[in-house]
């Protein structure tokens, strides 16, 4: 595979699903995983996009956990980590969820151990290239549905490119324990106005909301 891409072709769909307290935090609280990722079906994604600090911090868990192997209708688990910090590549391959595994580099990223068990997609100089390595998912691995499972560090920066076309909260009757800055929107400084396309109660007091980038009348 190349390392970098100037496919024109349209990039994937792309949606974020995030789980949310009243306050929109996004820890702090017990999220109702099992409604989470029964909603998460909706998009039945190609690809789970998530960032290094989220696989990071499940990084002992995966040690540990059983290894069923990949499952082969599951989605790409493509994970963007532009300074090679993640290393449980075989864990996560094998962890039942996906069918495989891709990291996400940049030209800048420190060198990787040779012979290591994992596809590389390098796009960009000195932080990985979000546009770039979505439009490749695309071209590369015929991906036509991306789903964002990640903190708000890379939401706020897809939020900031202009590349979510879908933002769905899970809101939850309840507060964070402690004062925190986790809220699903991460770092960043654009402001986005959004249009309500579905709203709907579910279960135990949650509500479903999904939204979509308001388009502008064209001039």
């Amino acid at each position: 595979m190349p390392t970098e891409t100037s496919n024109p072709l349209r990039r994937p769909y792309v949606v974020a699903h995030v789980a949310v307290a009243l306050d929109g935090s996004t820890t702090d609280f017990e999220p109702d995983l099992g409604q989470f990722y029964e909603l998460a079906a909706t998009w039945n994604e190609d690809a789970t996009l998530t960032g290094a600090d989220t696989i990071l911090a499940q990084e002992p868990a995966l040690a540990t956990a059983p290894r069923p192997g990949p499952a082969p209708d599951g989605p790409l688990l493509a994970v963007v980590d532009g300074q090679g910090r993640v290393h449980e590549w075989d864990a996560l391959r094998e962890a039942g969820h996906w069918s495989d595994v891709l990291a996400l580099h940049a030209e800048a990223t420190p060198p990787r151990p040779a012979g290591r068990s994992v596809e590389e997609l390098v796009v960009g100089s000195e932080r990985v290239d979000l546009a770039a390595a979505l439009t490749a998912l695309g071209q590369w691995h015929n991906v036509e549905v991306v789903r964002v499972d990640s903190g708000g560090t890379l939401l706020g920066a897809l939020l900031g490119a202009g590349l979510l076309d879908e933002v769905s909260l899970l809101v939850h009757p309840c507060l964070p324990g402690t004062r925190n800055n986790h809220f699903w929107h991460g770092l960043t400084t654009t402001a986005t106005r959004f249009t309500l396309v579905d709203s709907r109660a579910v279960n135990d007091g949650l509500v479903w909301l999904r939204y979509q980038p308001h388009a502008e009348p064209a001039q």
